[in-house]
């Protein structure tokens, strides 16, 4: 084949409560995460073709450097849509051509004819089939599998291509597919039921890489459910990256995505936290039960789910959870009956959002069904918005929406939370890295931008001089949640703006 220059843009993420973009900006850094797909289909790429990437979430896209390019590849996910779309219609006008992947074209790729060659579902089938007929000179418009990959033929991301000062948090990825099936997650109908995933050389191999590249920081594992397979994760696995960690004076911490029955495993827990996982989101949903039998989240279901939470915060995993509203079994009472839960929880780090019926799930054929479809999600089911008709009038739901929210980000109540993770948290012993410069200055404009202008700042010097009488080893988390509860703040009060709402 002969060489070719290709250029990989990276789509921009509106402002959304996971962007983090205003918390970013406390520790000088662009973007919460790099492109992992992007990085990863580079290395399937031809060697002696000549890469370029461009993240539009780290810097603007110019037109020289579309220019540049005999190819652009795109990879999306449905909430850079907007985005997406502005990257087509600038390379289409520059008469490029464009190769597209990921999961927004894979779940909607009737929707762009324009692009020229799609090359959707998992990249380790697809891509060579394109790159062969491309050689041939008769690649076709799109290309797609029924079948999963192999993760250990996966090759490890081509990190030399992005500036890792800019970025937060790197990531790996360890496995695919889910083993549970909720209506509403498009995940298994991304990458099946099945939990395929890479072995512990090779994961080991991709965590140097990762280290061998400069990177000292949190790296986080993209998994949907990290605990897919417990049985491989105890005997192989985490013993591996122990023994990785173990190399080091300063270990790397990590955090994940599990599944709520964790907290039934103290020893996988134990070997989790002993390895340098610190933090874990899971998917709560609703402490609701019939919305959680609605949804087949079976692992909530006949569960006391703030005890399992509680297990696993005094076992030294912080939990980030996920929440929505919107079911039809929801009953009117739900938006205090989440606020409750979400306070008694300590959980600080609690999106909650609406229901969304994402394209191709089992929730939108059954509302499709029902005729209940309004129009495609955006991705973002934090911006009041329904793209579907709930059985609760859309007026209660979306004043109910925005009042919990209001009530849960609201300075008094967020700080109470963040107090009540605190009392609850136990750190695991492990050595600590020394405050970077980064950090200091980060800490240096909590005190300007929220111990002195904010409407918090009362609440944050109660938290302040607590934290430090009480729990002095978590200073530092509780400086972090200040900072966190700054970006939702900011977050949801551009929301309420365009809805010419109250603000927090």
């Amino acid at each position: 084949m002969v060489m070719q220059k290709a250029l990989l843009i990276y789509p921009e993420y509106p402002v959304t409560f996971w962007s983090f973009k205003y918390a970013l900006k406390f520790i000088h850094r662009k973007a919460a995460f790099p492109p992992l797909g992007l990085l990863t289909v580079a290395s399937m790429l031809p060697s002696d073709w000549e890469l370029k990437l461009v993240d539009l979430n780290i810097k603007p896209l110019t037109d020289e450097q579309i220019g540049w390019a005999d190819y652009v590849l795109i990879s999306a996910m449905n909430i850079q849509r907007e985005s997406t779309t502005l990257v087509i219609e600038r390379c289409k006008k520059l008469e490029k051509k464009i190769i597209a992947g990921g999961p927004l074209f894979t779940s909607e790729s009737s929707e762009f004819d324009q692009v020229d060659y799609l090359v959707l579902n998992e990249a380790e089938l697809t891509l060579p089939r394109f790159l062969a007929d491309l050689e041939n000179g008769s690649p076709n418009h799109i290309y797609m599998t029924t079948e999963f990959a192999d993760l250990t033929v996966t090759p490890v991301p081509k990190w030399s291509l992005i500036n890792m000062s800019k970025y937060a948090t790197m990531n790996l990825q360890y496995s695919r597919g889910c083993p549970y099936d909720c209506e509403f997650c498009d995940i298994t109908l991304l990458y099946g039921r099945k939990v395929r995933t890479k072995n512990s050389d090779q994961l080991v191999h991709e965590l140097e890489a990762l280290h061998e590249a400069g990177w000292r920081n949190e790296i986080f594992f993209v998994d949907d459910n990290f605990i897919g397979n417990k049985t491989k994760l105890k005997n192989e696995i985490i013993p591996s990256i122990t023994r990785w960690q173990s190399d080091f004076k300063l270990p790397h911490t990590f955090n994940t995505q599990v599944s709520i029955e964790i907290a039934d495993d103290p020893d996988l827990m134990h070997l989790m936290t002993d390895a340098g996982f610190d933090q874990v989101f899971i998917g709560i949903e609703s402490p609701n039960e019939g919305s959680l039998k609605e949804c087949n989240k079976v692992k909530n279901v006949n569960r006391d789910m703030l005890s399992s939470i509680a297990t696993k915060q005094r076992a030294g995993l912080e939990v980030a959870g996920g929440f929505i509203v919107g079911f039809d079994n929801d009953p009117s009472s739900i938006f205090n009956t989440q606020e409750r839960f979400i306070q008694r929880s300590g959980i600080v780090t609690a999106m909650v959002g609406l229901l969304t019926a994402l394209p191709d799930t089992k929730l939108f054929h059954r509302l499709n069904r029902e005729n209940r479809i309004l129009k495609h999600s955006s991705g973002d089911n934090m911006d009041f918005t329904m793209n579907f008709i709930p059985k609760m009038t859309s007026e209660e739901l979306i004043r109910g929406y925005q009042k919990l929210l209001m009530t849960i980000y609201s300075p008094k109540t967020y700080y109470e939370r963040v107090k009540t993770f605190l009392k609850q948290y136990r750190q695991v012993k492990r050595r600590q890295k020394p405050l970077s410069f980064f950090y200091l200055l980060a800490f240096i404009k909590s005190i300007i931008y929220i111990g002195l202008w904010s409407k918090s700042r009362v609440q944050y010097w109660k938290l302040f001089f607590w934290t430090l009488f009480n729990r002095p080893r978590l200073f530092k988390n509780s400086i972090t949640f200040s900072i966190f509860g700054f970006h939702f703040r900011k977050t949801l009060n551009l929301n309420l703006r365009r809805l010419g709402s109250v603000q927090v």
